[in-house]
């Protein structure tokens, strides 16, 4: 696995944070994704009957997942819906960062869906995105 994420017990104590990171930008990315996704319910308890396709673009990457991450908050709470995976691909083209997405879920269902926060944003209290070396590191905090 080319990727991994931690949650922070101790970053904020009424949200819930994570890090993540990556051998690759893209890399980073599905880490934060996977964190996000997992914060709302156990992946693997969830169907994928609802799906959505997404594009995204942006100079700066940092503002790009924050946007992509957001989007993610977003369709939870305008579908009703959590998430069983996100398959993403990361490029850049002429100084753009492009974000090429596929969110997979299925509407909240409390009986057969082991849920776990419900997230109200992606805040900006110690959000960074950052290269370290070969790796990419990010630090976010969920509004829960």
């Amino acid at each position: 696995m080319a990727f991994s994420f931690r949650f922070l017990d101790d970053i904020a104590l009424a949200d819930l944070a994570f890090e993540a990171e990556g051998d690759s930008l893209e890399e980073a990315f599905r880490a934060a994704t996977q964190a996000l996704l997992e914060s709302l319910a156990d992946p693997r308890t969830v169907t994928a009957s609802w799906e959505r396709r997404i594009v995204q673009r942006d100079e700066d990457p940092a503002e790009l997942l924050f946007e992509w991450l957001s989007e993610i908050v977003y369709w939870k709470d305008a579908a009703g819906v959590v998430f069983r995976e996100a398959s993403l691909t990361v490029t850049r083209e002429t100084g753009i960062w492009t974000l090429e997405a596929r969110l997979a879920g299925a509407p909240v269902d409390q009986e057969r869906q082991e849920l776990r926060n419900d997230v109200k944003g992606i805040t900006k209290h110690l959000y960074e995105l950052k290269q370290d070396g070969p790796r990419w590191r990010a630090r976010v905090v969920l509004d829960v």
